[in-house]
């Protein structure tokens, strides 16, 4: 897919940082290439799925993903960050129920919030949006 996905933190409604320490033990298995400066990398499964990952502290872009394993490791990335995926102009995905209050309102409130904690609910998500 050729469009961006945003893993994002939130706390009482407003952003907060992510445990980039944390991204990059679930990133590092995958890394094919790395751009320190830009922040950029290029992640590979064993199934030869790739993702383009763009990071700062306040979220993680994935571009030009797609494939089984890119959602996994989406799924176990969220997980290990406690994080939510937002899908511009689709569904906001948290992993639990009671996530759904610490998002702002704008994202509560105007878009689809759904739970999907695997790679194939992530997918399907993405699809149906």
């Amino acid at each position: 897919m050729s469009f961006d996905i945003f893993v994002c933190r939130f706390e009482n409604g407003e952003p907060t940082q992510l445990d980039m320490s944390a991204a990059h033990e679930v990133f590092d298995p995958y890394v094919v290439a790395r751009d320190p400066q830009t922040n950029f990398l290029h992640v590979r499964t064993a199934d030869m799925e790739e993702a383009d990952v763009f990071s700062s502290p306040d979220n993680i872009t994935f571009n030009r993903f797609g494939g089984g394993g890119i959602m996994d490791l989406l799924a176990a990335l969220l997980r290990r960050l406690d994080a939510v995926l937002v899908v511009p102009g689709g569904p906001t995905m948290i992993q639990r129920e009671e996530d759904r209050d610490l998002l702002p309102a704008a994202l509560r409130d105007e878009w689809p919030v759904i739970v999907a904690r695997t790679g194939a609910e992530i997918d399907r998500a993405i699809r149906a949006s």
